[in-house]
């Protein structure tokens, strides 16, 4: 199971840092800040440069955690908020699949690293060789919760063009 474990880790976490790493620094065909700040800018999160800073951090932070098995639950957390964003604010227009724009892949992600915080990262972790024994349904509940309050924050705060943040019913 640890080895199972170690691999979605891996996986899952470097996918997201190198994600991340294209919003804060442009790498691997990214846009960096400034870029993917005019994008958001477009989707009605303003200031855009730092809701990319932002994005860019979970992303990296979070993806970096994951990929380590460090502080799991936090790390599933800052994931479930970023990917909550991007699929409602990005993605869900597009429906499910990821050949049509849709938010199948925020969703995988999101839900690997939920998965992570509530069965805890595995015997090959830096939480292990630490003695964090943050996970099950406790952590796995508050990583939750606590991905879902940072994710709706940017979406209920965001303005679109012409609307109040009020009015938006993103």
């Amino acid at each position: 199971m640890s080895i199972g474990l170690l691999i979605l880790r891996l996986v899952v976490g470097l996918t997201l840092a190198a994600h991340g790493a294209q919003k804060l620094f442009g790498w691997f065909g990214g846009y960096g800040l400034a870029g993917t700040g005019q994008f958001l800018e477009q989707l009605g999160f303003r200031p855009g440069r730092l809701h990319a800073a932002q994005a860019g951090i979970a992303e990296t932070v979070g993806g970096l955690l994951l990929a380590l098995g460090l502080l799991t639950p936090a790390a599933g957390a800052a994931v479930v908020a970023v990917m909550l964003v991007a699929a409602v604010s990005v993605h869900l227009k597009g429906g499910f699949f990821a050949q049509g724009g849709g938010y199948e892949y925020t969703l995988v992600l999101g839900a690997a690293a939920l998965a992570l915080a509530f069965t805890g990262p595995g015997a090959i972790s830096l939480d292990q060789a630490l003695g964090i024994t943050w996970s099950g349904e406790t952590w796995g509940l508050g990583a939750l919760a606590a991905g879902l309050i940072g994710g709706a924050v940017p979406l209920v705060t965001r303005k679109m063009p012409g609307t109040s943040a009020a009015q938006n019913p993103a």
